[in-house]
């Protein structure tokens, strides 16, 4: 019997960070278009540090989103990070204020938001420009993160 319950433990705890540490992301483009991402939630100190660093690959149209507690002018490096990432700036009310794209991997020179942001958004280098994702288009999430919901 307690075998059994501590496997059962085991394969909750498995399964409840990855339910609960993952949203949909949609961005809706001036024209009106949408594109989809599947993205991971950094929304602790730790999740924020680690980011996508020691990655080899990652799956088109995913990313990591990075949620802070408050508005901050955000500097991002690479790092750590292995593959070359397009790094989405998004202030609090969901819109894109700027967008560094093709971040190289190991670099440590900052990358800094151009205005104070609640969200960060990291796809893979060259998304951003193969969907047409600008300064201006309007970030969405389907999931509440740590008390916060933008549409």
């Amino acid at each position: 019997m307690g075998r059994i319950i501590f496997t059962a433990f085991f394969v909750l705890m498995m399964i409840i960070p990855t339910m609960v540490h993952a949203a949909e992301v949609t961005i809706e483009k001036a024209n009106g278009e949408k594109v989809v991402f599947s993205a991971e939630i950094a929304d602790t100190d730790g999740a924020r540090a680690r980011g996508l660093m020691h990655r080899n690959s990652m799956p088109e149209k995913h990313g990591m989103l990075f949620v802070f507690d408050l508005p901050e002018m955000a500097r991002f490096w690479m790092k750590g990070t292995l593959i070359p990432l397009d790094i989405i700036f998004i202030k609090p009310d969901g819109k894109i204020c700027n967008i560094h794209e093709n971040a190289q991997p190991m670099v440590l020179s900052p990358i800094p938001a151009v205005a104070p942001v609640k969200f960060v958004l990291e796809i893979n280098g060259g998304e951003a420009q193969k969907y047409g994702i600008s300064a201006g288009d309007h970030v969405k999430s389907n999931l509440a993160v740590n008390g916060l919901e933008f549409k």
